[in-house]
């Protein structure tokens, strides 16, 4: 079924995207946590009417394209996050939280789709190519940092995400072994299901240990 993003959804689209989703996942995940609306005709012409009034804001030649460019690349934009002790982000910094800014801080309407970013999940600093105009790319720049301070040196943010890659990479070791560990209690018990009893019963008279010299077995 089609819905309307309301929020970013991590690898399925921005806010205000229309995308076409499974009706178990919409109704069991999306609509429920207020991430999505069905896109009812109503509300599909409504986004139509802002993308057409944001195109109206966009640059319609080179030179306005420049002055937009120039003035985009004199500014610096902040995010003060929530982050873990390696600098992971508790949430994340998305194109449409970067073109809500400049909207906020500068009154300049960018369609985040021309935002050639990634959505940030770490702190640090960032630059992002803005496609103004064919042939003209400006470079916005960001500073997500913990809420209250100021970014620690390059040096420690490169040690941080050292440290997280690391954290991450024991924690798929340690999922693999578990998951290892399970399968093969899985597999011995179907194994223990598929034994004849004749054979279990032999493999217990085995086991069982001889009798001291001079005691009868019972």
């Amino acid at each position: 079924m089609n819905v309307v993003l309301t929020e970013d959804v991590d690898n399925l689209g921005l806010r205000g995207d229309v995308v076409n989703v499974a009706r178990g996942y919409a109704r069991n995940f999306l609509l429920p946590r207020g991430l999505a609306a069905a896109a009812t005709p109503g509300l599909v012409k409504e986004l139509e009417k802002r993308d057409a009034q944001r195109a109206r804001h966009a640059a319609k030649t080179g030179d306005e394209a420049r002055a937009i460019a120039k003035r985009v690349e004199g500014v610096e934009l902040r995010f003060d996050v929530n982050a873990g002790p390696t600098g992971v982000l508790f949430g994340s910094v998305t194109a449409t939280n970067v073109a809500d800014r400049l909207w906020e801080e500068q009154k300049l309407r960018v369609d985040r789709r021309k935002l050639q970013m990634d959505t940030i999940k770490r702190i640090g600093r960032y630059t992002v190519p803005f496609e103004v105009f064919a042939d003209v790319v400006a470079e916005i720049r960001l500073v997500v940092a913990p809420e209250g301070q100021e970014l620690p040196p390059e040096e420690e943010l490169a040690a941080l995400e050292e440290a997280a890659q690391a954290e991450a990479v024991a924690e798929a070791e340690a999922a693999a072994v578990e998951e290892e560990q399970a399968t093969a209690a899985v597999e011995e018990a179907i194994a223990e299901e598929d034994t004849p009893a004749e054979e279990v019963a032999a493999e217990d008279e085995a086991a069982e240990p001889d009798p001291p010299e001079g005691v009868q077995p019972a």
